[in-house]
């Protein structure tokens, strides 16, 4: 029997690696909070220092294949070269067919959730307190992550970029890793559904569809039948395995005023707001899908929970948390400007910025019965300076328990984490590392 040298980093895996690039027209315009764009693999992994360590080989018998295999014969990689970690977490189990006492998550985009980088986030997640993924079913892009049999999908041929085929057996694994699937489903970005039934879009004045500034045409968030839609895959996410459905992009465009001048919603109603178009809306939405029996939740802007105007966008914090089960403002340390909360550089300040928004959340929720739970998103992702590290990364997760919060979910568009920003788990399912099935559908 082989024995194998392999060389690998000690203290931080890899760096938090460049996230979402945010548009922005001078200064006018808020960033676009979420990229779509296909994650780069291959850029390099910063290693902080290496070392040389003996790796025994994988034992003589178990299975040679399959989406995973954890054996007390198999090393625990990640305990020898992490020795640093914070200390380990007992995060309970979530009861049969319902969410986590205790959210900690990770966002995975659907090319990495298709991808062989899925079996590494399992194993990441058996190992320390990750115990959600928020997966996305509907993005950015219009199309859907599987093929799906919602009538206006196939209509409108979003599934012609299928990126996990398999993902409902993706989903049963993680089921059997104990870690709450998340569908995340986006509403009115949506270029695929309004370019296939303009109807439903947003036109401009001088004729044809509008678009924003990446030249990309949006849906009418006053259209009825634009959040019909967004019900309908959302229902089909809850057969196929996800237990908690998340729309995002539940807005208006955040787009400066000179480009929304030319903005027509024909499916306004006489003396509709903004305001009052996303309220009735995500209303219509919650009732629509009661019947699945899952949590409702919506993602926000991270400046909701300070900002009075709606933005622009029609997102209010003071209606939407008392109508979702659970809110999640995306407090971003680098889209927050210049002197935010008295900070001259908010992006190099993450633990104050994260808890000053935060703290502005809870105080408004008071006043709401029935409020919304928490659970916001943190940057693990890296704009502008400074580089975002584990130690960044774990800043954000102390301010959100320095406010007496408990959940939270990361977010890197490629699906890079840092593992040494994450407690380890005392549950963990065993030591191992995934093995990526012979038919894998590698990316």
């Amino acid at each position: 029997m082989r024995s194998t040298t392999v060389t690998i980093a000690l203290g931080t895996l890899a760096a938090v690696l460049a996230g979402p690039a945010a548009a922005q027209d001078g200064g006018s315009r808020l960033s676009l909070h979420h990229d779509e764009r296909i994650p780069d693999y291959l850029t390099t992994i910063q290693l902080s220092a290496i070392a040389t360590i003996r790796v025994p080989p994988p034992p003589d018998e178990g299975p040679r294949f399959g989406p995973l295999y954890h054996s007390d014969q198999a090393p625990n990689y990640l305990a020898a070269v992490l020795p640093a970690l914070p200390p380990a977490i007992d995060i309970p189990a979530p009861p049969p067919g319902g969410p986590p006492a205790v959210v900690r998550g990770l966002y995975l985009n659907a090319w990495v959730f298709g991808s062989s980088r899925f079996y590494d986030l399992v194993a990441l997640a058996d190992t320390t307190e990750i115990n959600t993924f928020v997966i996305d079913v509907k993005d950015a892009t219009g199309h859907l992550t599987y093929r799906s049999s919602v009538p206006t999908a196939m209509q409108i041929g979003a599934n012609r970029m299928v990126r996990a085929p398999d993902a409902r057996r993706r989903i049963a694994l993680l089921e059997a890793h104990g870690i709450h699937p998340i569908a995340r489903i986006v509403v009115a970005r949506d270029p695929l559904l309004a370019k296939r039934k303009p109807g439903w879009a947003i036109r401009h004045a001088k004729g044809g569809l509008w678009h924003d500034g990446l030249g990309e045409p949006w849906v009418d968030a006053y259209h009825d039948s634009v959040w019909t839609y967004a019900a309908d895959v959302a229902a089909e996410a809850v057969v196929l395995g996800f237990k908690e459905i998340q729309f995002d992009y539940v807005r208006f465009p955040d787009e400066p005023p000179h480009r929304l001048a030319g903005a027509v919603y024909e499916a306004r109603r006489p003396g509709e707001s903004q305001r009052t178009a996303i309220r009735r809306q995500v209303a219509l939405l919650k009732k629509r899908i009661a019947s699945l029996g899952v949590p409702f939740t919506l993602d926000v802007f991270g400046l909701t929970t300070s900002a009075d105007d709606g933005m622009g966008i029609g997102q209010y914090w003071d209606d939407l948390v008392g109508l979702a089960d659970v809110l999640l403002p995306m407090v971003y340390p680098s889209h927050y400007p210049r002197g935010a909360f008295g900070i001259a550089y908010p992006n190099a300040e993450p633990y104050a910025v994260v808890r000053r928004a935060l703290e502005d959340g809870l105080r408004r929720s008071r006043w709401v019965s029935n409020a919304a739970r928490i659970r916001p998103y943190l940057q693990a992702f890296t704009l502008r300076r400074p580089r975002y590290t584990a130690a960044e990364v774990r800043a954000q997760i102390q301010a959100v328990e320095d406010v007496g919060l408990t959940d939270w979910v990361l977010w890197n568009a490629r699906g890079v984490y840092p593992a040494a920003a994450l407690r380890p788990s005392t549950g963990a399912l065993g030591p191992g590392l995934p093995v990526a099935s012979p038919n894998e559908n590698s990316r």
